[in-house]
């Protein structure tokens, strides 16, 4: 018999974490209650702790790391595009010399 893994939404661990750490409920009773084993439980609260300081940081912050990320990106991509530019240029000017050499022009 297959198992079905269930995806839980982040929203929903935070309000399993939730009955835990301000309500004072048990975790065995929590896993037992979802059926949701505990190793899980203190990987999500692990996990939680670990990236919790996100949520202080002032959107201006996230939004200038994304924005400094995609403008690498960017200039990544340009410089590629300028690079093939530059082959297919070359190229261009080889094929006219070679055809101009066979006298098709």
């Amino acid at each position: 018999m297959k198992k079905i893994k269930r995806q839980f939404k982040a929203e929903e661990k935070v309000a399993i974490l939730k009955r835990h750490l301000c309500d004072k409920e048990a975790v065995s009773d929590i896993c037992e209650e979802i059926k949701l084993a505990p190793n899980l439980f203190y990987r999500w609260q692990k996990e939680f702790f670990e990236n919790g300081a996100v949520a202080f940081q002032r959107n201006g912050q996230k939004e200038s790391s994304k924005v400094r990320h995609l403008e690498k990106e960017n200039e990544r991509l340009q410089n590629r595009i300028t690079q093939k530019e530059s082959v297919i240029a070359e190229i261009t000017e080889d094929y006219v010399k070679l055809k101009k050499n066979l006298g098709e022009t």
